[in-house]
C-alpha cells in the first residue's frame, strides 16, 4: 500500500500508536522494531485490543483475511513518510527546535508563550527522535495554528533526517555544547549536525531563523539565513539581561533600542536560562503575542522532570538537575550554584554519559573545578568520575550513595544534584 492510500485510512482513523500496550479504539498500529523487540509479533494483539488496522513489514504476520493488516516494506519509513505527507496536506507552519542544552525547556517556554494567543501543537516530553517527531506530527489537526517540534540528535545526520520529515518553516538552535561526543566524534561534529537545521532553512523559501546573536558558533554557520536575533546587546530585535537569580531567574527585556523594559520573575533556576526565556520572548513577539501575555506565560511556567527543580525538604534545599548532563551544562550549573548565597553548600554529581574518548578528560575538568570551589561537602558518583585524579568522596552508584547519605545525612544544606539521567540521581532527593 502506498502512502497516499494509507493516508486515506489515517484520515478515517487519525490516531497512530507504536505501542501494543496502548491501543486506542479505532487507531492504527505501526509495528516498529528495536534491539530487543519486534512489533510485528504484536500486530494481531493490537487488533484484538481495538486498533482498526495494523501495519507490518514482515509477510508472515500479514496473513489475516479481513484486510486489517497492511504489509509495507519498512514500518519506520512508512511512519515517517505518513507524518511528512500529513504535515504537507495541512500546511501548518512548523517551528523546529534543536540544540545541545535547553531545547526541551525552550520548547516548553515557546509553546507556553504561543499558547496565549494560538492553538499550538508541541512535542510532548522529549519525543524528539526519528520516532517521536513523526508521532508528534501525526497529532497535528486542522485547528492547530502552529506546531513546535523539538529535534534531538546523537549522531551525524540525525537532524537532517528529522527536518526532512517535519520540514520546518522557522528554526532555532538553542546552543551547541559538548554532548553525545561518542556519537558525534567531536565538538565540530556537534556543530555540523545541529547546523543541519540551518542547512534546511537556508534552502527553504521565506524561512526565518531565530538566533542567539552572541553565540559565535551559531553566528559562524548562519550565513545566508533570514535572522531574527536576540541576546544582551541593546540593538537586537529582543534584548535583555538578568536582574537577579537567588535562586530563581528574574530578568528584563525590551524590543530594540527604544523599547521599554518589561520585568519578569520566573520559576527557573540559573542564569543560563536567560537565553531560553529570551528565545521564547523573541518568538512570541515575532508572532504578535502581546508582551503582557508573554510575561504571564513565562512567570507561570514551572519546570518538570528533574530539570533544574527546586525542592525544599524538612532538612535541606535541593536543586535537582538530574535529567541530563554534559560538560557544558554541568559547568553552567556549577557556576550558577557557586553564586547562590548559602551558609552550607553541597554538590552530588553523577557521571556525564556518551562522551567517548574525551570522557576522562572532561570529567577531570569538572573535578578540578569543584576542588577549587568552597563547597562544604562533595560527592561524585560513577565509574567515569572514579577514573579521575582527585581527593574527593567517590561512590560507584546511586544505591551506595543513598546508603552513605542515610549514615551521614546533611542538615541545613543547599544541595545541587546533577548527572546524566541514567545515573538515576533523582532518587537521592527522597533521602535528603
Amino acid at each position: 500500500m502506498n502512502i497516499a492510500a494509507l493516508y486515506q485510512l489515517y484520515q478515517q482513523h487519525p490516531v497512530v500508536t507504536t505501542d501494543s500496550r496502548n491501543c486506542p479504539t479505532g487507531s492504527i498500529f505501526i509495528a516498529l522494531k528495536g534491539e530487543s523487540f519486534n512489533g510485528n509479533t504484536f500486530a494481531a494483539q493490537a487488533l484484538e485490543k481495538g486498533c482498526a488496522y495494523a501495519v507490518v513489514d514482515e509477510a508472515e504476520y500479514a496473513n489475516d483475511k479481513d484486510g486489517k493488516i497492511i504489509l509495507v516494506d519498512n514500518c519506520l519509513k512508512t511512519l515517517q513518510q505518513l507524518a511528512n505527507y500529513h504535515r504537507k496536506q495541512l500546511g501548518t507552519k512548523v517551528i523546529g527546535i534543536t540544540g545541545t542544552n535547553g531545547k526541551t525547556t525552550t520548547k516548553e517556554l515557546i509553546s507556553s508563550v504561543l499558547s496565549q494567543s494560538y492553538n499550538i501543537l508541541y512535542t510532548l516530553g522529549n519525543l524528539n527522535n526519528h520516532i517521536g517527531v513523526p508521532l508528534t506530527l501525526l497529532r497535528l489537526k486542522p485547528e492547530h495554528d502552529l506546531a513546535v517540534i523539538e529535534m534531538g540528535a546523537s549522531h551525524p545526520g540525525d537532524i537532517k533526517e528529522l527536518v526532512d520529515i517535519a520540514e520546518p518553516d522557522y528554526g532555532i538552535i538553542t546552543n551547541v555544547g559538548k554532548a553525545h561526543l561518542e556519537g558525534f566524534g567531536s565538538f565540530e561534529g556537534v556543530i555540523k549536525t545541529k547546523g543541519e537545521l540551518y542547512d534546511f532553512l537556508r534552502e527553504k523559501t521565506n524561512s526565518v531563523t531565530f538566533i542567539q546573536h552572541e553565540n559565535p558558533y551559531l553566528m559562524k554557520i548562519a550565513k545566508g539565513l533570514n535572522l531574527i536575533s536576540y541576546g544582551k546587546e541593546n540593538s537586537l530585535y529582543i534584548n535583555g539581561n538578568v536582574t537577579s537569580c537567588s535562586p530563581f531567574l528574574a530578568f528584563q527585556w525590551k524590543m530594540g533600542k527604544e523599547g521599554i523594559y518589561y520585568q519578569v520573575q520566573t520559576k527557573l533556576i540559573g542564569e543560563y536560562n536567560l537565553d531560553n526565556v529570551l528565545a521564547a520572548v523573541t518568538i512570541g513577539t515575532y508572532f504578535h503575542v502581546e508582551p503582557e501575555k508573554i510575561n504571564k506565560a513565562l512567570e507561570e511556567y514551572t519546570p518538570q522532570n528533574n530539570r533544574s527543580q527546586l525542592k525544599e525538604t524538612a532538612s535541606n534545599k535541593l536543586i535537582i538537575d538530574a535529567y541530563n548532563a554534559n560538560p557544558t551544562s554541568m559547568m553552567a550549573a556549577l557556576h550558577n550554584f557557586c553564586n547562590i548565597k548559602a551558609e552550607h553548600k553541597m554538590v552530588i554529581l553523577g557521571d556525564m554519559k556518551e562522551l567517548g574518548a574525551t570522557s576522562i578528560e572532561e570529567h577531570q575538568k569538572i573535578v578540578d573545578f569543584i576542588e577549587e570551589c568552597n563547597f562544604e561537602r562533595i560527592i561524585i558518583v560513577g565509574d567515569q568520575f572514579g577514573k579521575t585524579q582527585n581527593e574527593l568522596h567517590v561512590l560507584p552508584n546511586v544505591t551506595v550513595t543513598i546508603e552513605e547519605l542515610k549514615k551521614n545525612k546533611p542538615n541545613g544544606f543547599y544541595i545541587l544534584i546533577k548527572g546524566s539521567n541514567s545515573m538515576k540521581l533523582g532518587q537521592i532527593a527522597d533521602f535528603l
